[in-house]
């Protein structure tokens, strides 16, 4: 179960402190040259009916936790997928009172999800990325704007573990149904989008102004670092210069 933390009248200063440190990192790391684990995409295999069902009866053999699948007449089926949530920044709640209203902020609150916080979903084969996101975020009231969140999958290929984000319209049962129900194949992980893929529109106001409050006071500390870096080498300078010219 998730925590729950502060109201969202303004952020504690633990919570400042880790929007700050996020912040700061977030920015950093784009300059950092970073790998793209598993950039090309792999084929989508359109399986028949009877291939889907034979998938389905031996996923369903293997299950151990009694998450199934089923199958409808009309070739859909169903199952469930669990969802790793790996968020650096904090998440925005409504209470379910006031879901779907246009309410103040102070009937929200933020908090940071747990490290290592799992849910599950029952979706159909026919819910793409971007609508699991969306169920993910509506089940738990979460306010934030869908589009500040990416799915990504994470697999073990040749005893490495790679991560790659998946596109808004892929279907994750399908990735579920073909690599099988162990998580140590194939597991579904939630987090922020990269920094190079940063939807800046999904951010709030409020947000933005604080982002440009973190990088102008880091932008003074660092003219000060400078500043005093230049004074003492001035110091150093005048000293060996008043040594030079002094008579005698």
């Amino acid at each position: 179960h998730c925590s729950q933390g502060s109201s969202f009248s303004g952020y504690t200063t633990l919570e400042c402190n880790h929007k700050i440190i996020y912040f700061i990192l977030f920015f950093k790391t784009a300059v950092l040259f970073l790998k793209d684990v598993q950039k090309e995409r792999e084929p989508h295999v359109y399986l028949s009916k009877e291939e889907v069902k034979e998938k389905i009866q031996s996923y369903n053999s293997s299950v151990t936790d009694k998450l199934k699948m089923t199958l409808n007449a009309n070739g859909v089926y169903t199952g469930f997928i669990k969802v790793q949530m790996e968020l650096c920044r904090p998440i925005t709640v409504q209470s379910s009172q006031t879901q779907g209203r246009n309410t103040p902020s102070n009937q929200e609150t933020a908090f940071y999800l747990p490290d290592g916080c799992v849910n599950t979903l029952h979706i159909s084969s026919t819910n793409t990325v971007r609508e699991v996101i969306e169920a993910l975020l509506k089940k738990f009231f979460v306010a934030d704007n869908p589009a500040k969140f990416a799915l990504y999958k994470r697999c073990h290929k040749e005893d490495q573990v790679y991560t790659c984000k998946l596109s808004d319209r892929e279907h994750p049962l399908y990735l579920r149904l073909v690599a099988g129900p162990k998580t140590e194949m194939l597991s579904f992980v939630l987090r922020e989008h990269e920094t190079g893929e940063v939807m800046w529109e999904a951010f709030s106001i409020p947000e933005l102004q604080n982002f440009l409050r973190i990088l102008d006071k880091e932008e003074n500390d660092q003219l000060q670092i400078l500043k005093n870096r230049y004074a003492a080498y001035r110091g150093k300078l005048e000293e060996a210069l008043r040594g030079v010219l002094k008579p005698g």
